[in-house]
């Protein structure tokens, strides 16, 4: 009498099954067998590093902004001029726009039904962050040129 060996079950998987286990997907997600476009992690990581990258960044701001009270013009001036100063004001601007943009993305993303309606609106945001970001760039660079060159 032989012994037969025990007969092994296959089981095969697809790409998406190793990422997404059945009980998690929903039944259109089964139905079409596609998964998430796992775009939400780069709002994730982004949110999260902007605002990692903001806790420093506002402490310096607070900071300065208190020590700048009462200053008058020329020394405020010759406060931006340091370069140290200049770049760590273009960091917090940067950074809070980022964060800013991100945050009512979702907030559209999340609220706003209308298609069109949440297109305009994400854009709309987009262009609001891009424009105040560059103008607030340019005049932190156009102060510290201007100490600089030493005109005023």
């Amino acid at each position: 009498m032989g012994h037969r060996p025990r007969e092994r079950s296959v089981l095969i998987m697809s790409k998406n099954d190793l990422f997404q286990p059945q009980q998690f997907r929903t039944p259109l997600s089964r139905a079409r067998g596609m998964g998430s476009a796992h775009h939400g992690v780069s709002h994730f990581i982004t949110e999260r590093v902007s605002g990692l990258a903001l806790a420093p960044l506002s402490l310096w701001g607070v900071f300065a902004g208190l020590k700048l009270i009462g200053a008058d013009q020329h020394t405020a001036i010759a406060w931006l001029g340091q370069p140290l100063n200049a770049v760590l004001l273009a960091l917090l601007l940067v950074a809070a726009l980022t964060h800013l943009q991100n945050a009512v993305q979702v907030v559209i993303e999340d609220y706003i039904h209308r298609f069109t309606t949440k297109s305009f609106l994400v854009i709309g945001n987009l262009f609001v962050c891009v424009a105040a970001g560059a103008v607030g760039i340019f005049s932190i660079l156009k102060v510290a040129a201007l100490t600089v060159t030493g005109a005023h």
